[in-house]
């Protein structure tokens, strides 16, 4: 299990800035320490538990970059053209029988091994054919058209490191030196549910008064973006001890206990009641918007010193996204021993104007497109509700407004975030 204290999110204040947030994450929670080793197809989206070292070198000879022939440079006239005769023909995965000598070349394909002596290449559509030779121009540098051994990557060097979540071209490299297994860490394991008795199963009678769960759906899907192992604990009730004995029996055997719903203010929000009996809800509330009220903390298992960290999200889809984009994700990577990359938000026009309070940082769905002069610019969806989950299927990202912008004027370069980007 995640090894998590008591104090690990402590905070004083009455909202918590994202930036805050991220910083105790960083420094306060341990990762998970079992690893594994896996099947190299097996790696995407997984962790690295320690470095890989190249064993060969990339790539691992000379080889020609073109389709065309291979010359000695030093046989080429400085001003005019040169004759050659062709002595062979190399197809990739071929080795020349011979070395090149003087006043010779030898026709190549991509990928092929440079033959011994030659050290430059002429793409064919730049040469003449004349029957058994080649007629080649002036002005060629030394060296072109060559792939060097080691270009890529040196034998013995790093090439992904500890803490890398493993991308598909991640795979691919560790496939190109030859591995056919990696060390990971285990995934992190997220138990998740939905709280609300307006909430009801897709799929089963829908009370009138009720709405059809998609939090599930979308948290255990970018959940499982990251990496991690979800187990689906259904919808509970608006309940306090119904929802604290379900969250201790999570904390049990995950390492993340993560809900949606029932995290405000209100009579029948009763999330945090049953956390503060089995843990310490140490902050629930962040400045951002939408989803100001996110809960963090750390629960224990019954009968038990384990404990796992606890999130409990707004019930809004919208908010619950944004939060998760923003806390949850920073928190799985830590948990999951990743090294995070920074999100960095891209320069954009904005259409609209826009006013927001100091002190929260704000996200604000929109669309973009390109317009005449090459620019991007940035529109507003017209509508603002956290429950509107159509502003997230019909746009492209969110724009990032920091905490100390209070107006965007139509054309102010903003910060854009894509989904692709927050999500994994």
């Amino acid at each position: 299990m995640a090894q998590l204290t008591d104090d690990c999110f402590a905070f004083s204040g009455p909202l918590l800035p994202i930036a805050e947030a991220e910083r105790l994450i960083a420094e306060r929670v341990t990762p998970v320490a079992e690893g594994e080793g896996v099947a190299l197809r097996d790696a995407a989206q997984r962790v690295l538990a320690a470095d890989i070292v190249a064993p060969l070198s990339l790539p691992p000879f000379d080889n020609s970059a073109v389709d065309g022939y291979a010359v000695r440079h030093a046989d080429l006239a400085a001003g005019s053209d040169t004759r050659l005769a062709v002595v062979d023909r190399l197809t990739a995965g071929r080795a020349a029988a011979r070395a090149v000598a003087q006043g010779e070349a030898i026709r190549i394909f991509t990928g092929a091994p440079m033959p011994q002596g030659a050290n430059t290449v002429f793409m064919q559509e730049d040469v003449q054919v004349n029957g058994d030779a080649v007629i080649v121009p002036p002005g060629l540098k030394l060296g072109a058209n060559r792939r060097l051994t080691g270009e890529d990557v040196r034998a013995g060097s790093v090439v992904l490191p500890a803490g890398r979540h493993l991308g598909v071209s991640d795979v691919a490299l560790a496939a190109a030196v030859g591995l056919t297994h990696v060390n990971v860490r285990r995934r992190v394991r997220v138990a998740l549910f939905s709280t609300g008795d307006e909430i009801v199963e897709p799929g089963t009678a829908r009370p009138p008064a009720a709405l059809y769960d998609a939090n599930r759906y979308l948290l255990a899907g970018m959940a499982r973006r990251l990496g991690a192992e979800v187990t689906d604990l259904g919808i509970l009730p608006d309940d306090a001890n119904v929802l604290a004995g379900a969250i201790q029996a999570a904390a049990a055997a995950h390492d993340l206990v993560l809900t949606s719903g029932g995290v405000s203010t209100g009579e029948a929000d009763h999330v945090r009641n049953a956390v503060e009996r089995v843990g310490s809800l140490v902050f629930w509330r962040v400045a951002i918007k939408p989803g100001r009220p996110v809960a963090m903390g750390v629960v224990r298992a019954a009968a038990s010193d384990e404990t796992a960290a606890f999130v409990g999200l707004p019930g809004n889809p919208v908010a619950a996204f944004v939060t998760f984009a923003r806390v949850v994700r920073p928190l799985l990577m830590r948990l999951a021993g990743a090294v995070p990359a920074a999100l960095i938000a891209l320069p954009v026009r904005a259409s609209f104007a826009y006013r927001k309070k100091p002190g929260r940082r704000e996200y604000v769905r929109v669309t973009l497109r390109r317009l005449a002069d090459g620019s991007i610019e940035a529109s507003k969806f017209p509508q603002d509700g956290a429950g509107v989950l159509t502003s997230l299927t019909e746009t492209d990202g969110l724009v990032e407004l920091p905490e100390n912008i209070t107006d965007i004027a139509p054309g102010a370069v903003v910060g854009f975030l894509s989904y692709a980007s927050l999500i994994g």
